[in-house]
Order: structure tokens, then sequence, then C-alpha cells
């Protein structure tokens, strides 16, 4: 039976903090160096591979965290989750994102329901209904195709598709596969429906309408200011409307749209871009097979994250190394740096699914800890980083580990030679010098030319960003954070300190506030 213990109540904790001090400056210099890339990796789905060579750790300390991994059940932990337990003890609700893609243990049953098959139903509703569109069964008031979806979501229900979509865009388009363009609405300022309102043909556009509980106070303002806009073009919004939502909610079975697909409580928003969430943007967009393709990716990383060898599961490892590096060497941050620009707004997912889920400071039984938990997460895509916040990076004084994304080929498979290399080629320099300098730095008298360097960075490779890497790589960070969640005993699947500023707000609105806060409602004109 699984124990839920704090992480210092580990004696493999214990035994890291006494552990001794790798300098990368040394290690990742010269035969050594190459010797550590050659070594120090581990497989991950898709034929994507983490290195983390010039991490700061040695063969002593994977051992201890390979110890670790064992005295805090890694492995048992995440097959009791994928079995249907209730691991979000905050909400009391099981955890089954997994289950959209794929089933690793059980027949997991709730609801009367068995979920794979729930899921999976969805996912052939949204399939069927995709294609009708793409062949024109679908189509608006004048037997046009519709070439256009808008999705109308906030957190999860936005941050996770848009990245996904923006990140197979190139792909789909060099390979045939891109049959609607995305768009998206999710901040409530009324300056970003406008925008995408007025530069959409809306004759021509089908609405997804996201909400869980089919109350969310930003999506169904948005989802106002759009029904506005449609009657004034004189398009009736049943026509141009879908919803994600769950079985329960007012949205569902609603003549106001032409349809509904469904997700559930089992599975947060920040989880759930291989849902209904993601789905039904990704399919209409790209087509089922290619959302089907990115699903697979993901099963087949969430298999390998199933495995108990830290050495050769790599969301276990990066998740080890990244409590060490957050609770032994005491670094605040983590960078996540994609040298691809389809992946530019990745970084901002793995904000929400890392912060939201690991920004915690009482254990899973509400009692507070006393070790730092979640690091503060943020990061560009290479190069325009390079030229953005690199300098604190290289020499602040703060030491921030970093996380790598490169792929050897670009999606559009074009590239021309200037000076003597193509772009792709510079795009690589750029991120194996960045890792090097990062390490070894660089000795001058001038201090303000002087490299310090030690500074840790691992790179997750591969040959090109596909729907299946895609998926491998989602699945890595998202198993790397729950892993991350069980050594610290936190319950990583519920988000109460995003509540307080909703029900703050809605007595804004009211006008039932007084001090302070009147104060503020007062300056803004609420």
């Amino acid at each position: 039976m699984n124990e839920w213990k704090n992480l210092n109540e580990l004696s493999a904790y214990q035994q890291l903090l006494k552990a001794g001090r790798v300098d990368l400056t040394k290690v990742m210099a010269g035969n050594e160096g190459s010797e550590r890339v050659q070594q120090y990796q581990a497989p991950m789905a898709a034929g994507l591979k983490y290195v983390y060579a010039a991490k700061q750790v040695d063969a002593d300390i994977l051992k201890n965290l390979c110890a670790l991994a064992e005295e805090a059940q890694l492995a048992s932990k995440f097959e009791e989750l994928y079995n249907g337990a209730v691991i979000n003890t905050g909400e009391k609700r099981l955890v089954l994102h997994h289950l959209t893609r794929g089933q690793l243990g059980s027949n997991v049953q709730a609801d009367g329901k068995d979920k794979r098959a729930f899921y999976t139903e969805q996912q052939e509703r949204i399939a069927a209904f995709a294609k009708k569109v793409h062949n024109g069964e679908i189509v608006n008031e004048k037997g046009e195709k519709f070439t256009t979806v808008v999705q109308i979501g906030i957190g999860g229900s936005d941050l996770g598709p848009r990245a996904m979509y923006l990140a197979l865009e190139n792909w789909a388009r060099k390979n045939g596969s891109f049959l609607m363009e995305a768009r998206f609405i999710s901040n409530v300022d009324p300056d970003d429906a406008a925008n995408v309102l007025a530069t959409t043909d809306l004759s021509r556009t089908i609405f997804i309408l996201v909400s869980k509980s089919g109350t969310t106070l930003e999506t169904l303002t948005n989802e106002m200011l759009v029904k506005d806009a449609l009657n004034k073009a004189g398009l009736s919004a049943s026509r141009h409307m879908i919803a994600v939502t769950s079985e329960t909610s007012p949205l569902a079975g609603n003549s106001d749209y032409l349809d509904a697909f469904f997700m559930d409580d089992y599975i947060g928003g920040r989880y759930s871009s291989t849902s209904s969430v993601g789905g039904a943007v990704l399919s209409l967009a790209f087509g089922p097979e290619v959302f089907a393709r990115f699903l697979n990716g993901a099963a087949e990383a969430d298999k390998l994250a199933a495995g108990k060898d830290p050495m050769q599961n790599a969301a276990m490892l990066d998740a080890l190394i990244g409590v060490f590096e957050r609770n032994v060497l005491n670094y605040p941050s983590t960078a996540v740096l994609p040298y691809s620009q389809a992946l530019s707004r990745f970084p901002a997912h793995l904000q929400q699914l890392d912060m939201e889920s690991n920004g915690k400071s009482v254990n899973r039984r509400g009692e507070p800890v006393d070790y730092p938990t979640g690091p503060v997460i943020f990061g560009e895509p290479g190069t325009n980083g390079q030229h953005s916040f690199y300098q604190l990076l290289h020499q602040g004084t703060d030491i921030i580990p970093l996380q790598f994304i490169g792929f050897v080929n670009n999606q559009a498979e074009q590239d021309l030679d200037v000076q003597g290399s193509t772009s792709q080629q510079k795009l690589c320099a750029n991120v194996a010098a960045q890792i090097m300098a990062f390490a070894c730095g660089k000795k001058d008298d001038n201090r303000n030319k002087h490299f310090a360097g030690n500074r840790p960075s691992s790179i997750i490779v591969g040959n090109q960003l596909t729907p299946e890497a895609l998926g491998s790589l989602l699945s890595h960070f998202e198993n790397k954070v729950m892993f991350q969640g069980f050594l610290w005993n936190l319950n990583s699947f519920d988000q109460e300190g995003v509540q307080l500023g909703k029900v703050l707000a809605k007595r804004v609105l009211a006008h039932e506030t007084d001090g302070a806060l009147k104060a503020f409602s007062d300056m803004l004109k609420i």
C-alpha cells in the first residue's frame, strides 16, 4: 500500500542533502563532456530523447535519485492513479487525463460508466462532426463551407489547445492537413474578442464554447459578445456554435448550439488538451486523423512513464532532477526554451500546467510543508530569448535551470543556405552553443565579460516536430509535474488558489465592497 509522506520525511532525500556538488565547468569540458552527452540520455516516445548531461548530477546522485523514486513509490502511485484511485484529494476526484489517449491499467468505472469508453465515444463523435464540416454536410446559411474555427475559453480551455494548434500549424500546411484556420478568444478584456471578430468572416466560422460547468464568467461574457456580433451580421448562433462542456451543464442539449461534446470533472483544464477541449478545435483545424496521431504520441509516452526504472523513464528522471535542483541546490525557477518557433506558446502552457499544479504550500492532508515546492516557470523560443532575458540567465545572481527543446529539421522542410549554413543549422548551432556556454562559462580578467558557468540545462531533442512528437512532449511534462507533486506530497490536481479572486470580483460587480476593495473599484469606475 502506498504511503504519502512529505519529502523531508524520506531517508533518500536526507542522503541527497549530503551529496557533493558537480562542477559543470569541469565535467562538461573535453572528452569527459563528450562521453557524458552519450551516457546521460533517456529515451522518450516518438523518437525524442531527454539529454541531461549538462545537469549537476553524477553517478552517485543518480543512484540516490533512484532510491528516492523507490522510497517515494512514484511508479506505484502513478499505477494507483491510472487504475482509478481518488488522487485529487482536495476535490475527492479521480484523475483521468491519461485515459483520453489510452488504457494503461484496469477499466476505470465512474458515474456508472466505463470512462475510457466515454472518452473514446466523444472523440468518435467529434471526428464524425469534423468530417461533416470538412466535406460540406454541415454548412452555413448560404450552403458554404466553414473555413475558420474560433475557440472561446480561458485557462486550460485556451492555453493548451492554442499551444498545440500553433505547434502543428506549419506542419499541417506542409503535409496537406491544414483544413481550417483556428483562432482563440480567451481574455474577458473586450479588445480580445473585438480583434478576432473584426478580422474573421463570421459567416464561415464555427465557434467552440468551452466551459465544463457552463457558468465560467469570462467565457460566457465572450459568448454574448460573439452572439451579438452574429446577430448583427444576420447569422444564427445555432448554426455557428458548438459547445464542449459536461453532460450536466446548461450548455448540454441546448438548442442554441449545433452540437455539444462532453468532458467531465476528472480532467483538470490544464490537462485537457487530449480531451474534447483540444479534440474539437484540433480535429476541425487539421482533421481527426492528425488529432489521433497526437494522442498516439501521448499514449506511448504514458507507457514509458509507467516504467519503474527512473533511468529509462524520462518523465520520472526529469522530475527527480528538478526536485534535486529545487530542494537541494535551492534554485527557484526553471526556464523552458524551445528552439522551435512552432512551440512559441508551449512555455505559456507549461507555466499553467506546472505552477497551477504544484504552486502549493500545504500537502495532500492540508498540512503546511516546510520545504520549497513548485518553481517559477517562464520561457520564450530561441533564438529570440537570447536577445531578451538570457543576459540574466548567463550572468545574473540567481542560477536558473534550463530546459531546452530542439529539432534537427524544421516543419516546412525548406531552407536557404546563407553564408555557408542554413537557417535551421544556425538555430541548432545556437542551442548547442548555449548549452555549453551555460555549463562551462568563460574566464576573463574583465569581470564584466566573465561568465562563471556551472548553470545547468537539459535538452529534449528529436528529428522533427510532428503530431506524435508533440503528444510525446505534452505527456512528458504532464507526467513530470505529476511525479514532482508525488515527491512533494502535494495534490497537483486542484487549484484553490484561483478561486479567491473570482469571489472578490463578483462582490465588486455586485457593488458589495468596502475599504480598500471599494477604493480600487471606484478608481477603476466599476
